[in-house]
């Protein structure tokens, strides 16, 4: 019951946090991160005593290779159409639940001096995608998946057109458009799955297992392959899908971009690692060709206009292209080294992401302004905001010793066996981002301080959130063997079936 517990908490709680609004603003911000917390306590209590055991990939299917899964939950919904609540977890969904929950906190946090009309709903839609996501990272069933997947897309649409910018109506909207009519396609494969899977038993099926081992005919399997690719690389973003992003980004509120960067990005990642691969492995490693070259491209192309913007929202946003860009890299690379660095890349990018998005929201809250030409010397009047955003953008650039190096260290040396040319490439973004991060720095934080500002600097919630994803990045960078011990059972088995499937 774990993995229901993690869902209905984050659901109920949301409901709780909408009603408590009756008693003031300050209620449901408390009893919303009271919540989260909460649900990471008792997920980080309940997997400490957890023991894994042997799960076989396409149970009853025929499988002939295993994986190593923590929790396995399953309950018969609609069984005429082989559909069922069909919830599992393993070293990778763990870790991303938890990544879900710990930024859940700090997207709270991040909002907590906003002064956000409705605050109850506010939260309310905060909590509702969380759930969502959570829904995501532990659906088995393809029909439940994609029911989780639209959950978390509606209150983060009522996040961005409600509490957004000047511009959100059209920003939400966008958001709304590209990502629903991704998941329409993605839908349409699904579908098709289950009924091919029908012709070949004679029963529907929606369950993840038993489409793994699907003989479905090459041309069928590519087409249906692109429905599920386009789907997640729209939600990674990557180019050319990627335009919703920096809209999204600037318009929305300061736990709407956090949420959006460290969060929703991850499902379009977890997908193509999970799902697009898995289902369709000899399709998917013959379109591996294009998607390096599209995840190269969104490398330079992403680095390229964060370059030139002047927003520091919009310059965050398109650094997020670029660093998903290695993500992209790696999942296609699909070999030992490129994967583990595509899930470190997850897991860095997210906390980076996210303190620069609380950082720029701050900044937007305190200045009413997101131009970084209107900034500068600010690190006179807010230093312990100077602080941490230097330390963020040379986590976000690559610093060795920090998360972000190790994962694109990974992804590139992984790269490297499939591709030298591709690699030589994408080694560029490290040196395009090193750039855009360090004019960002200077343009807002250093330069001559105006004498006439007075400002407030981080206060110690903020600092504690700030503290936390410093402590995550160098642990990652410095020792991140953890992280690995629990994605390697999931890679190698993996790796196992799409090498067993690329055999028949």
């Amino acid at each position: 019951m774990l993995m229901i517990n993690l869902i209905l908490v984050l659901l109920i709680g949301g409901a709780i946090s909408w009603w408590s609004e009756r008693f003031g603003s300050n209620t449901p911000r408390l009893i919303a991160l009271v919540i989260v917390i909460a649900d990471l306590l008792y997920l980080l209590l309940a997997s400490a005593g957890l023991t894994s055991e042997p799960f076989a990939i396409g149970a009853g299917s025929g499988a002939a290779s295993a994986s190593t899964w923590l929790l396995s939950y399953q309950l018969d919904w609609i069984p005429r159409f082989g559909i069922s609540l069909h919830l599992a977890m393993d070293g990778l969904s763990l870790i991303l639940v938890a990544l879900t929950l710990v930024l859940g906190a700090i997207a709270i946090i991040s909002s907590w001096n906003e002064s956000n009309q409705r605050q109850g709903f506010f939260q309310a839609n905060i909590l509702w995608t969380l759930a969502g996501v959570i829904g995501v990272f532990l659906a088995m069933d393809l029909f439940l998946f994609f029911l989780f997947w639209e959950v978390m897309l509606v209150p983060m649409y009522l996040l961005i057109a409600i509490w957004g910018h000047e511009g959100k109506a059209y920003a939400s909207m966008k958001f709304f458009i590209f990502t629903q009519l991704s998941g329409l396609l993605m839908l349409v494969a699904i579908l098709v799955l289950a009924k091919l899977h029908h012709s070949a038993t004679g029963v529907f099926s929606f369950n993840y297992f038993d489409l793994l081992n699907l003989n479905i005919d090459s041309s069928t399997a590519y087409w249906l392959m692109l429905g599920f690719f386009i789907a997640f690389v729209v939600k990674l973003p990557s180019f050319p899908f990627h335009t919703w992003l920096p809209d999204a980004h600037t318009q929305a509120p300061t736990a709407g971009s956090v949420i959006l960067a460290g969060i929703l990005l991850k499902t379009g990642a977890y997908g193509l690692i999970r799902f697009t691969v898995p289902l369709f492995p000899n399709a998917a490693l013959e379109f591996a060709p294009i998607a390096m070259i599209l995840g190269v491209i969104g490398i330079i192309y992403g680095a390229v206009l964060a370059f030139s913007q002047s927003d520091f929202k919009r310059l965050v946003a398109y650094s997020s292209v670029s660093h998903m860009g290695f993500v992209l890299l790696g999942v296609f690379a699909w070999n030992v080294l490129a994967l583990q660095g595509a899930v470190i890349q997850m897991v860095a990018h997210g906390f980076s992401t996210a303190a620069l998005f609380m950082i720029a929201g701050a900044l937007q809250q305190r200045l009413h302004t997101r131009d970084m030409n209107k900034m500068g010397g600010l690190w006179h009047h807010m230093p312990r905001m100077g602080a941490f955003a230097l330390f963020f953008a040379l986590a976000s650039l690559g610093l060795p010793g920090l998360g972000n190096f190790v994962a694109e260290f990974l992804v590139l040396v992984g790269l490297f066996a499939v591709s030298p040319w591709f690699t030589a490439v994408a080694a560029l973004g490290l040196i395009t981002a090193a750039i855009y991060s360090l004019i960002m720095m200077q343009k807002a934080f250093y330069g001559k301080p105006p004498s006439e500002l007075e400002v407030a600097d981080f206060n110690n919630l903020d600092m504690t959130a700030m503290g936390v994803m410093i402590i995550a990045l160098i642990g990652l960078g410095l020792y991140p063997q953890p992280v690995f011990d629990l994605v390697q059972p999931v890679i190698d088995s993996l790796l196992a079936h799409t090498l067993g499937a690329g055999s028949q």
